[in-house]
């Protein structure tokens, strides 16, 4: 069930709400949110619903385990670690493994199909970051079983995230506060995620994949970037959107979650990019794998591969796919060259590093977005090399005069611009009641297109 589809915004959520609202007991309405979690995830994966209930049972014991008895904790982490990698790997990778050692070794192994169950990239993470701070001593172990359930299935970040770490929510899950500004807000945050999703990123997926769908040997250079842009734009939109949806669901709920995004196409280089694109999972990784490798404490060429080690892991944790691994270590080469003092240099030119980052954003996301390294080859020969030997053509004039205003409205809302005049519209009653038919317009514009349109995707679905 998608946050932007018409049975979550009209029946699920309003089913949920009422009786979270008439009721007033923490411990009641928190039991309602499990309650609901637990449907929302049947209805999507009925019968992965068991693996999920698994996985939180078992860390929640392991976790008590490791409070009881510390002499074995160690011994205890590493069998949380072993068993939230091997669901991982059982249900994510096992094919890409058994594959890829049949290419590379001339096998002949049967390739398991095995049913990847949304979400699970997740809540697999949260499961380990709670061990591993219960284990550090950076978190108090839970007693409540129920509270753990809550955290790990908790409807807005379980099938998509952000991934928040249980330290961020553990005193919010027993008191938090309900109040008519948090939910107005957090209304507010879920329809701006809604309008991302469906008038943004639904289109630029569109225009990427009448692009990428088109005749390749007569594709131009120009409208090949034009797809690459379109697809960066659909992902970020797509995904920033599902975060701000997430983000606004807990506040109406009475808890807060961290920002996953701000405003990454902004960045002066790939370091800043990654400190603002999906930061939940760039910290859980900073965290919980580069500072345990050792961070930057021990040396430049430990740093290094630090750095590519996490990066390959960030690729390899976005899916099942050499493309993906490619894509990881795209990204950690050019933040390991940075280090080496291109960042220096492109300090000196506020542009050019600005064209830098997103040619390495766009052109990482091209790789990111085909599987097919045939296809992957073809479209990067036009698109880097002209292979077709055509700069522009028809088809691309065509696709930029009907996405014009499409363009222009992404790269407006890729930029800080309302959140800087949040604070003025705030202040003033005028712009405040603009604000509030704009909103509402925008919903039944939103609506409208839901209801008109069979295109509703969701890009981070299938991690």
């Amino acid at each position: 069930m998608l946050f932007s589809s018409l049975e979550f915004i009209f029946f699920f959520l309003p089913i949920v709400c009422i009786p979270y609202f008439i009721v007033k007991n923490t411990k009641i309405r928190n039991y309602i949110l499990i309650l609901a979690s637990l449907f929302f995830y049947t209805f999507g994966e009925p019968k992965a619903v068991l693996l999920m209930l698994v996985s939180i049972v078992v860390n929640y014991g392991l976790a008590l385990l490791i409070e009881k008895r510390k002499s074995a904790k160690k011994f205890f982490l590493t069998a949380s670690i072993l068993v939230n990698i091997g669901l991982l790997f059982w249900y994510k990778y096992t094919g890409f493994f058994v594959s890829s050692l049949n290419s590379l070794l001339g096998l002949s192994f049967e390739v398991p199909v095995i049913h990847l169950p949304i979400g699970i990239s997740f809540f697999t993470f949260q499961a380990m970051s709670y061990v591993i701070d219960v284990y550090r001593g950076d978190t108090p172990v839970q007693k409540k079983l129920s509270n753990l359930m809550l955290y790990i299935s908790f409807f807005p970040q379980l099938i998509a995230g952000p991934i928040i770490k249980y330290h961020d929510i553990d005193e919010q899950i027993e008191n938090r506060q309900i109040s008519l500004d948090s939910y107005v807000a957090g209304s507010k945050r879920f329809l701006i995620g809604l309008f991302k999703k469906v008038l943004i990123a639904n289109n630029a997926g569109a225009l990427w994949e009448a692009v990428l769908n088109s005749d390749m040997s007569s594709l131009s250079v120009a409208g090949a970037w034009l797809g690459a842009i379109a697809f960066s734009l659909q992902i970020y939109f797509d995904f920033s959107g599902y975060s701000d949806m997430a983000i606004g669901l807990g506040r109406i709920f009475g808890f807060r979650f961290l920002e996953n995004f701000n405003y990454p196409y902004i960045s002066r280089s790939i370091r800043e990019f990654w400190r603002r694109w999906h930061i939940s999972l760039s910290t859980w990784f900073k965290e919980y794998l580069y500072i345990p490798l050792g961070g930057s404490r021990k040396g430049n060429v430990r740093t290094y591969f630090n750095l590519l080690a996490v990066f390959l892991c960030t690729g390899i944790w976005h899916g099942a796919s050499w493309n993906f691994v490619i894509w990881g270590i795209w990204h950690g080469f050019f933040s390991v060259i940075e280090r080496l003092g291109l960042e220096k240099i492109l300090k000196k030119c506020r542009v050019i590093n600005h064209i830098y980052t997103l040619c390495v954003v766009v052109i990482g996301f091209v790789i990111f977005a085909i599987t097919d390294f045939t296809q992957l080859g073809e479209y990067m020969g036009v698109m880097l090399f002209n292979s077709n030997h055509i700069l522009v053509n028809d088809s691309f004039i065509f696709n930029l005069k009907e996405n014009i205003t499409l363009i222009g409205a992404a790269a407006l809302f890729s930029m800080p611009v309302y959140k800087r005049l949040e604070g003025s519209i705030e202040s003033n009653g005028i712009l405040k009641t603009a604000e509030g038919v704009l909103f509402i317009l925008l919903f039944i514009v939103t609506i409208a297109y839901l209801v008109s349109s069979a295109y509703n995707p969701f890009l981070y679905f299938r991690f």
